[in-house]
């Protein structure tokens, strides 16, 4: 992503020139310069750490937070540092000359202060916000601020229209030329899940337009994107990524080399470890980047459960009318679905064991995981209803005749061969060779499984780094079980990991076995 300054912004002094020196640290979405303690320039400049400095080099510019280094075989004192990320920004080499400056403060952190102190905030202070995040002028500490009043002080629904407004602005908005653009986006939370790949071959099939564009895990064990990898190239230039969609109605492709809403990618890498998702923030976030993809039409997916993101119904309906109102009044239409959010969805938790449940639902395998089929029918089903030629109604029947007649999987392998397939077999699929299963202590119903803890076993095993690396469920809920009888099975590329998954589930297993009348309600799906 490109998140180099405009021409005429920055400081007004005379920088100072140093060597270029590219650090080998990944810094995760935020730009860090480093200077040596005994540098001239940081001491004649009288910058200090953490502060926030402007870099130049070869006509581009961009903001980073400043680390002091006191070790020459990092940064020497002839030598201006950069991480990874802010390296590969200004696109020159190793040694190339630098400038260093001191940054002017962000316009927007008197706003910032009011939202802290827990004032209401307008559209200008959103978007003056929202600018300074997409172009790095605030430091982690900032940011940070500004995620937790958000958090605290919960955003009524015109501050997260502001918001949302706000962070699409900001950033590449794309234009597909056609109407409808159709897409289909879930909250996140649950295994498995892995509809899009069912979706988006079902409607594309249809005719309908649907660019998905999809993220990589943070901290779940697989998204779109690396499940999608296991099959074909994910990360595709633009201009291949457009010709694919024209071609053949859509692509199942990462998100991340499309510029679309920037500042959200940098709040993002901020409220994962803080464990915070705050409503507003979820839907500024999701809404942000489905209109800046060029989306005019959205299938929203909201799974209910003890151990899901949203744990009762009152809570989800509302979020739902929540993300009715901001895509109202952004101009998007929505489709909302509550959905079973009890347990993972399919059978495969990781990229390799998620694609080969794809795969097997597309081939009509035997083996093939019902719930996925059927959720993704479900989900498919009410995107094709924004045809202005399908009744209400009769989207099921329809996304079910496309899946059951081949025409999906034909759609799919033409998507894999477009974005360069990797020859995936899902009756061998290359799953890590090391393994446990993990046992039922007890006979008698499944009636809990904890995605949570699932999704947690399934990272410790080397999700999704390690494509092979996962969780394979072997019975789901309200399956009976013997004691003794094999729950799940756990596989890794190494010892290590392996022992780190088996020490997780040794101090919890993640399922509740007990009597069929104890399994819990099942959720409607409206």
């Amino acid at each position: 992503m490109d998140n180099t300054l405009p021409p005429d912004s920055g400081c007004e002094c005379e920088p100072a020139t140093l060597q270029l020196h590219r650090v080998a640290i990944d810094t995760y979405r935020e730009n860090v310069a480093y200077l040596h303690r005994d540098c001239a320039v940081y001491r004649a400049e009288g910058f200090q750490a953490l502060s926030k400095v402007e870099v130049r080099a070869n006509g581009r510019r961009i903001l980073a937070s400043l680390n002091v280094v006191d070790d020459a075989g990092i940064v020497g004192c002839n030598q201006l540092g950069l991480s990874e990320d802010a390296f590969a920004q200004l696109g020159v080499a190793n040694g190339h000359p630098a400038s260093i400056c001191q940054a002017e403060p962000a316009g927007s952190i008197p706003a910032l202060h009011r939202k802290i102190a827990g004032e209401r905030l307008d559209r200008e202070d959103f978007r003056a916000i929202v600018r300074d995040i997409a172009e790095h002028r605030y430091s982690k500490i900032e940011l940070t601020a500004f995620v937790v009043a958000c958090n605290q002080g919960e955003l009524d629904r015109e501050e997260v229209y502001f918001l949302s407004d706000a962070m699409t602005q900001v950033g590449r908005r794309l234009d597909w030329h056609e109407h409808p653009v159709v897409d289909k986006h879930c909250i996140g939370g649950i295994p498995g899940n892995r509809t899009s790949m069912l979706v988006v071959p079902i409607v594309a099939a249809h005719g309908m337009l649907c660019p998905k564009t999809s993220s990589r895990a943070i901290t779940s064990p697989a998204g779109t994107a690396d499940t999608m990898e296991v099959l074909a190239n994910v990360e595709l230039p633009f201009a291949r990524l457009e010709e694919i969609v024209h071609e053949h109605r859509g692509c199942l492709a990462w998100g991340g080399t499309s510029e679309l809403s920037p500042a959200d990618d940098v709040l993002i890498a901020v409220e994962r470890p803080l464990s915070i998702d705050s409503p507003g923030q979820m839907v500024a976030s999701i809404l942000s980047k489905k209109l800046a993809a060029g989306s005019t039409h959205l299938v929203l997916d909201i799974p209910v459960g003890p151990t899901a993101k949203v744990r009762s119904m009152p809570e989800a309906q509302r979020l739902r009318k929540l993300f009715e109102f901001v895509a109202a009044r952004m101009g998007l239409t929505l489709d909302v679905v509550i959905t079973d959010g009890r347990q993972p969805v399919g059978n495969g938790i990781g990229p390799v064991l998620e694609a080969r449940d794809v795969m097997r639902v597309l081939e009509h395998d035997p083996r093939a995981p019902n719930d996925l089929r059927q959720k993704a029918l479900r989900l498919a089903g009410r995107m094709l209803e924004f045809d202005p030629d399908v009744r209400g109604g009769d989207g099921f029947a329809i996304a079910r005749d496309i899946l059951d007649s081949g025409r999906a999987l034909a759609k799919m392998q033409a998507i894999i061969a477009a974005q360069g397939g990797r020859g995936f077999d899902h009756n061998a699929p290359a799953l890590a060779p090391l393994s446990f299963e993990v046992m039922a202590a007890q006979g008698g119903v499944v009636i809990g499984i904890d995605n949570l803890q699932l999704a947690r076993i399934a990272r410790l095993a080397g999700a999704p780094k390690v494509q092979g690396a996962g969780v394979d469920l072997l019975c789901k809920l309200g399956e009976p079980v013997a004691a003794g009888a094999p729950l799940y099975r756990v596989y890794a590329a190494y010892p290590a990991d392996l022992e780190f998954a088996r020490q997780a589930s040794q101090r919890s297993v993640g399922f509740a076995i007990g009597r069929a009348e104890e399994l819990p309600h099942l959720f409607v799906e409206f």
